[in-house]
């Protein structure tokens, strides 16, 4: 069976707006769909000449940019699989992304050839640098302006994210669940001006990834940010006449909070998008109050296991000065909510022995759709724990229906900390504090912010007369930024069962209580 290269979620709209704006680079650069696509053929024989086929993994690790987006095609078009990697990976992260995926060709910011350099792998036969050898090597190389044929079970890339093991995993999305969901979701180009977005998320995330080849698919215009940054993102607002964003719960409440807010020109919004992380309720109430009534909010809720977005909640839901007192009521309480279902989805409730549940009942959140992920790169244990053999897909997520075919979350299932719409696992924070020669036990949980969703808080019993500053510079040697703890706070004991198996839900008031 064939399938449509997500090469072609850029090819198709090439050939009908040619002329027009397909990116405006994070320096403020206008790309064309023309040269975009010529650049994506030029990367493509570069990477072919240095080896790149079917199959084979090239890795970007790099900030938003439009050359980020001719690798990633590129790579497509030869059949290859990308690689996007956390570009605030720490060392030990950087390390067992490279090796794990066994990333052939490496494309990257200069700023990251010393953390490069320093763990590079053995199956890494090529780096090049976007602000360093990659143009004049683009440039010089025999175009590929085709776009290879794949199977329906073609890796189109891995996207790692962080679970309960100490390491990330890659989650392996095919060409169909990627190209399936763009094209069954959206109308391809058709030459009219669709109105401009604006990329604030990560291309490593799959928001971000998806967002983005929806954006171009549709003929609508992506400005880039490189990273978020709360005074940039208002400022290209306006400059740009932006009229559709996502957001993550965190850039929303930076951006309430910034003191330009209140003077930024936004009359241009039309649409934003919000998920990747629970929304607080209070920070999407100030938004819907201060952002201009002429923005649509919605909500977004999916997972990397399932090519994005799974169910949304409209932009009516948001509406909450609309209707009667008891219909005012009810969208209030379904702002709590992530929506419902698409069409091609299916949920089901489940409680720990894999029974469907009645309404309104807590369980698991069980998902099924054709997007599913095709497994954990290397990983077929926890592949099976969590897609089983009927196709669900075990999200991890507890949360119950309601009556209206609203899906409700209420925590999840395991003790993942979600921190500003990126995964964490605590044992993998936990694994780097106990290497530390001075710490006896550690553990670490997620405590709610407003601000962040949750911020990551390290418990800790040390050896007599340490103090935790050696401890908080053991983390930022070794931790990502985004993965270290904000807070460590010095116990005796940590509460744990007769066998010795700490007890994370008692933890959790405990340290509430010391930082109060």
């Amino acid at each position: 069976m064939r399938t449509v290269n997500i090469a072609m979620l850029l090819d198709l709209p090439s050939m009908i707006c040619f002329d027009q704006t397909a990116v405006i680079d994070s320096d403020g650069t206008p790309v064309s769909y023309g040269e975009l696509r010529a650049g994506v053929s030029q990367a493509a024989g570069l990477l072919q000449s240095l080896g790149v086929g079917a199959g084979d993994r090239v890795g970007i690790l790099a900030t938003n940019r439009a050359a980020f987006l001719e690798v990633l095609f590129g790579t497509a078009a030869l059949g290859g699989t990308v690689v996007p990697m956390n570009y605030r990976a720490g060392k030990d992260e950087a390390a067992h992304l490279m090796a794990d995926s066994g990333t052939k060709v490496l494309v990257a910011e200069s700023r990251y050839r010393d953390l490069i350099e320093s763990t590079r792998p053995a199956s890494l036969t090529s780096v090049l640098y976007f602000d360093g050898d990659y143009p004049a090597a683009r440039d010089a190389a025999e175009p590929f302006e085709l776009v290879e044929d794949v199977d329906d079970d073609a890796l189109a890339t891995l996207l790692y994210t962080s679970g309960t093991t100490s390491l990330p995993k890659g989650v392996m999305l095919k060409h169909g669940a990627i190209s399936g969901y763009v094209m069954g979701t959206n109308e391809c180009a058709d030459g009219e001006d669709h109105g401009r977005t604006l990329l604030a998320a990560p291309l490593y995330h799959v928001a971000g990834l998806t967002s983005t080849m929806i954006a171009l698919y549709s003929g609508r215009v992506v400005a880039m940010l490189g990273q978020f940054e709360a005074g940039d993102w208002l400022r290209k607002v306006a400059e740009e006449r932006i009229t559709h964003a996502f957001l993550v719960p965190t850039m929303m409440a930076r951006l309430l909070d910034d003191p330009a807010f209140a003077s930024a020109d936004l009359s241009s919004l039309e649409g934003v998008t919000y998920g990747a992380a629970p929304m607080p309720p209070a920070v999407i109430r100030r938004a819907i109050d201060a952002f201009p009534r002429t923005v649509a909010f919605s909500q977004a809720y999916g997972q990397t296991e399932t090519t994005a977005t799974v169910s949304v909640l409209d932009p009516d839901d948001h509406r909450l000065w609309e209707g009667t007192p008891e219909e005012q009521e009810r969208r209030l309480r379904r702002l709590r909510s992530v929506g419902k279902v698409l069409d091609d989805v299916e949920v089901m409730i489940c409680d720990a022995e894999g029974n469907e549940v009645p309404r309104d009942t807590p369980g698991e959140v069980w998902l099924k759709t054709f997007r599913a992920m095709d497994g954990y790169w290397g990983n077929p244990e926890k592949t099976r724990v969590t897609v089983d053999t009927s196709g669900w897909v075990h999200t991890g997520d507890l949360g119950y229906l309601d009556e209206d075919d609203y899906l409700f979350l209420s925590g999840r299932s395991g003790d993942m900390i979600i921190r500003g719409g990126e995964n964490i696992a605590p044992e993998e924070v936990e694994a780097v504090l106990y290497e530390h020669p001075d710490v006896v036990e550690a553990a670490v949980v997620g405590v709610p912010d407003e601000t962040w969703g949750e911020r990551v808080v390290a418990a800790v019993v040390l050896r007599p007369g340490v103090a935790t500053d050696s401890i908080a510079a053991h983390a930022r040697e070794h931790l990502a930024s985004f993965k270290r703890p904000e807070e460590i706070l010095l116990f005796d004991e940590l509460p744990r069962t007769s066998t010795g198996k700490l007890v994370r839900r008692n933890l959790l008031p405990l340290v509430e209580e010391r930082l109060a």
